[in-house]
């Protein structure tokens, strides 16, 4: 085990080259943008139809309110992914070219709306029809957001545009040095789709959706759970956040599928999708990637080794909410030949078991979008309509992976009983040596450079959804504020920092993160903000000692 460790480590970068790859972090992107819009738009449904499950029904007057407000969101969510997405493979593009040649992302966000209606809306009697502008529409904004950035990139790459005088302002003169590729790729999508069109009497986003279909059901039986949550759990093993690589490629899945099983529920018929984020995050990911909600809790409750007792408590409350990668780096778990078995099996067991659930038992699947940081067993409770047997299957998934992880547990926990037991050995019989040892380094990690108490300081941390960032920014802040430095930490989601890295004196990568390191220091070259990143074990030590955090982002400051 320890030499297939050896082996699959040394193919980090691969890894690592797949999870920057330029399209599935815009597709990614894309969708934490509208995140707040998917969520939002599920509190009317919820309002709408989870009293039915109780006997309480809503007036028809009612429910048409609170769908319309559901329509206007979630319905228009395959039109916003155009613009989302387009957004982020521009700002990408730019820093790939000089800073006095960038592309006006605003621009290809408009235009990528235009062209999302050109070939992705059907034309009706008396207006437009809605078929395609929500979920059915997403693999159209796909295809569209990736073309339009790049017909701005070749127009703007060979300075392809309307050269206004120095006297013209600047805001007018962006107006025109837009047009060209503004015009080109209006043109190119009204071309595409009169002679697709002609071609297949048919739109190109009912095409698509034919073509794809076969993907969709084969990701919904047993091999494509196993391959996709299976796949998940294997990159985070590695060391690098493994939704970030697979969510790109299945979340048009996720969103079409959630949306029939609701239509498939209030038509009184079965909702039998079970590919969702609802099992992502609450099947699949129970406590976080490779189901650690239970080993969380083995550790923090039945270990004998002190180190697996301190990280196990001090992340089981972390882990009950999605976020584990205290767990993962602390224990750790990430490369540790001891639990590459359980945590890759445990992900794949729970998603099939709710798929039996749902084959054989007749539970419906997933029918509301609830945010990932909800409790798993109420997540799935929520999630899939109050289901009878939803409240079978969420302790039946604790039992599964207590047993799954148990033996494993019991290895790690005697390897590191007996590896705490010599060092205590060692530490009696060297008790001065030790001692001086220990002082120096605390001193090297808690010691701060002198600072000016009159200068305040902004650092910025970074992980793939904002929330592990959070631990750390939380850190940074709490030890500023007992030192009485004026500082501000803030956490956000990669890719959301891009619009104002100059803000920031320092912005830190969680280790996750740690590979976009070289991209973001070129973001942040005609700054003054320093970017550094951080280990696994270095991060989980940083988030539970203040002091520490703040030295180590003011050491990186100075």
């Amino acid at each position: 085990m320890n030499g297939l460790i050896a082996r699959i480590e040394k193919m980090k970068p691969v890894f690592e080259k797949i999870s920057n790859n330029p399209y599935l972090r815009a597709i990614r992107d894309g969708f934490i943008s509208l995140i707040p819009v998917i969520l939002f738009s599920s509190i009317f449904l919820l309002i709408a139809f989870v009293p039915n499950i109780f006997g309480v029904y809503l007036s028809d007057l009612w429910v048409d309110r609170l769908m319309k407000a559901y329509g206007y969101s979630m319905g228009l969510v395959g039109l916003l992914m155009a613009a989302t997405i387009a957004k982020s493979l521009t700002e990408t593009f730019n820093g790939q070219l000089p800073k006095t040649r960038q592309i006006n992302s605003t621009s290809t966000m408009v235009v990528s709306i235009i062209g999302f209606a050109l070939i992705g809306i059907d034309q009706i009697e008396g207006g437009l029809s809605n078929a395609f502008t929500g979920t059915r529409g997403l693999l159209t904004a796909f295809v569209v957001a990736f073309i339009v950035p790049n017909i701005y990139k070749f127009c703007v790459k060979r300075n392809i545009t309307i050269k206004m005088p120095k006297e013209v302002p600047g805001n007018i003169a962006q107006t025109f040095a837009d047009l060209i590729p503004l015009a080109s790729s209006i043109i190119f999508f009204w071309v595409f789709d009169m002679v697709f069109r002609s071609f297949t009497s048919e739109g190109f986003s009912a095409w698509i959706i034919d073509v794809f279909q076969p993907i969709f059901s084969a990701a919904d039986g047993y091999p494509g759970l196993a391959l996709i949550f299976g796949a998940m759990a294997f990159f985070w093993f590695v060391g690098i956040h493994g939704p970030s690589i697979v969510e790109p490629a299945v979340s048009a899945i996720y969103i079409t599928n959630v949306e029939e099983n609701l239509q498939l529920f209030q038509a009184g018929e079965h909702a039998t999708n079970v590919l969702s984020q609802g099992s992502q995050y609450f099947i699949a990911t129970l406590g976080g990637t490779g189901a650690t909600l239970v080993i969380t809790l083995m550790m923090a409750f039945m270990a004998k080794s002190k180190q697996l007792k301190s990280v196990g408590r001090a992340s089981s409350v972390p882990v009950m909410f999605g976020i584990n990668e205290p767990i993962l780096f602390g224990a750790p778990i990430v490369l540790n030949p001891v639990f590459f078995i359980p945590f890759i099996t445990a992900p794949i067991v729970n998603v099939w078991l709710l798929k039996a659930f749902i084959d054989i038992g007749g539970m419906n699947g997933f029918i509301y979008n609830l945010p990932w940081t909800t409790p798993a067993p109420i997540g799935l409770i929520l999630g899939t309509g109050f289901a009878p047997l939803a409240f079978v299957l969420a302790p039946t998934l604790i039992i599964i992976d207590l047993l799954i992880y148990y033996p494993f547990f019991k290895v790690y926990d005697k390897q590191l009983v007996e590896k705490e037991r010599l060092a205590l050995l060692e530490e009696e019989a060297n008790p001065a040596q030790d001692a001086e040892v220990a002082t120096s380094a605390t001193e090297a990690v808690v010691a701060p450079k002198s600072v000016d108490s009159n200068t305040s300081y902004n650092v910025l941390v970074l992980c793939a959804n904002g929330a592990t960032s959070g631990m750390l920014a939380n850190a940074i802040a709490k030890g500023a504020k007992d030192e009485g430095i004026q500082l501000e930490s803030t956490a956000m989601a990669y890719g959301q920092h891009k619009a104002m890295i100059s803000e920031f004196d320092l912005i830190i990568l969680a280790p996750q993160m740690a590979s976009m390191l070289g991209e973001l220091e070129k973001d942040s070259d005609s700054s003054a903000t320093k970017a550094v990143s951080t280990s696994g074990a270095e991060y989980v030590s940083l988030c539970r000692d203040p002091k520490g955090a703040l030295a180590f982002a003011m050491k990186h400051m100075n």
